[in-house]
């Protein structure tokens, strides 16, 4: 059995029939079924729960002559994200902010959730940045195919050569296939790595120095943490807007 967290226990204790049940209908055997629900799962679930009473809150609060802290908070962040959106992709980019402000809150919030005790940071395990960076990956593809339509897999063939022969067309396209392939799945390793080996190490020299020096010491680190935190959020969005912006470019 593995170790889990209070919330995994209730979680376990209440759906593990049916999640077992489930996994089985779809060929996969969990591990441990009187467990199959994994600490990283749980704590993603409790992230999107506290995400959507945060947004329902926003909503019933909203108001144009008296915004409170609330609704001043969240406007500041739309503002941030609107602006680094805008600054990379260019006009047009208000339709794109709804999905790289939630990808920026929920990492941000997997990644702090960690230094509350009892809880951990579901993205210190792969299947979690993993996760993120298929939405991402798959996001910037549909934009992609939505802004061009099928003229966007031109993109995987190299760049247009004006007055190039037919021939040497067709060998560029031959070469460049797979050295685009190669380089958008690197984008999916590189987004899952970095996140993942941050929040892993940041977790891991945490925790030693808790175990180590309990007084004083453990409050920089944990600065350090919270610090790392938000900047591997940071730099999750904002390479998740530099593939949109490769993605929807008029040269695609």
């Amino acid at each position: 059995m593995p170790e889990q967290l209070w919330f995994t226990h209730i979680l376990n204790h209440l759906f593990a029939g049916p999640v077992t049940t489930f996994l089985r209908a779809i060929h996969i055997e969990p591990k441990h079924p009187a467990a199959p629900i994994t600490n990283a799962f749980s704590m993603e679930l409790l992230v999107f729960a506290f995400l959507v009473i945060l947004f329902l809150l926003l909503r019933a609060q909203l108001s144009v002559d008296s915004p409170g802290g609330l609704q001043h908070s969240f406007e500041g962040i739309e503002g941030f994200v609107l602006g680094q959106s805008h600054e990379i992709i260019g006009h047009d980019v208000e339709h794109y902010t709804p999905f790289f402000a939630v990808l920026f809150l929920f990492i941000l919030i997997c990644n702090l959730i960690g230094l509350i005790p009892g809880f951990e940071s579901p993205t210190g395990t792969t299947a979690v940045p993993l996760g993120c960076a298929l939405c991402a990956f798959l996001y910037y593809h549909a934009q992609g195919f939505k802004h061009s339509g099928a003229r966007y897999l031109l993109h995987f063939f190299g760049p247009p050569m004006e007055g190039m022969p037919l021939v040497a067309r067709i060998l560029l396209a031959g070469l460049m296939l797979p050295i685009e392939l190669v380089s958008h799945l690197a984008r999916l390793l590189s987004l899952t790595v970095r996140l993942w080996a941050n929040m892993f190490a940041g977790d891991l020299i945490t925790l030693v120095f808790f175990s180590m020096i309990p007084i004083g010491v453990p409050i920089i680190f944990g600065g350090l943490h919270i610090l790392v935190a938000v900047l591997q959020a940071y730099v999750f969005m904002l390479l998740t807007i530099i593939y949109v912006s490769g993605a929807v470019t008029e040269e695609h």
